[in-house]
């Protein structure tokens, strides 16, 4: 399923799972009892993936130096898993674990930023709340996915607007 999932297949059905597994789809069903034990199985295999990459200390000194670095991380976790958070995105109004695995990634998310920044920045709501917007995933995937634009455009992209975010602070 995961890889269906990373060639684009956004919803693959369980028939298409085991034609990919080159197993029947009794097999599909008796492995997986229910599609909430799939979903854990695919989660578990993705944070395995990204995890060493998301907790690696950032090396830079500064918060504004390591605002970068963090940038430039996210962007490579981000292009790793846009595949997998899409689908996942799509069915987690219809399940309660993947639900709760998107409220733990944007948990995620907004510690790792409020870990670097100054007080000063995470006291003005406001500035902090677009920080995390535009150095979000849904950021990456708009600029990946619906404006078309390269990895490389995109980190700059990003890294331009948190730029003139922070412009004078």
């Amino acid at each position: 399923m995961l890889g269906l999932i990373r060639d684009g297949e956004m919803h693959p059905s369980a028939a298409q799972v085991a034609d990919r597994a080159g197993v029947s789809l009794r097999t599909v069903f008796r492995h997986f009892e229910e599609i909430e034990s799939l979903n854990r199985e695919i989660g578990a295999i993705i944070e395995d993936e990204i995890l060493p990459m998301a907790l690696k200390p950032l090396e830079a000194r500064g918060w504004r130096a390591q605002l970068r670095e963090l940038i430039a991380r996210r962007a490579e976790i981000y292009e790793r898993i846009m595949p997998i958070r899409i689908a996942a995105s799509i069915r987690r109004f219809q399940s309660d674990y993947l639900m709760d695995d998107y409220r733990r990634f944007v948990t995620i998310e907004r510690a790792g930023l409020e870990s670097l920044l100054p007080k000063k920045i995470r006291d003005r709501k406001r500035l902090f709340a677009a920080l995390e917007m535009v150095t979000g995933f849904q950021a990456w995937r708009r600029l990946r996915q619906d404006q078309g634009l390269s990895t490389g455009e995109s980190e700059a992209v990003i890294a331009d607007a948190v730029d003139r975010l922070i412009a004078g602070l």
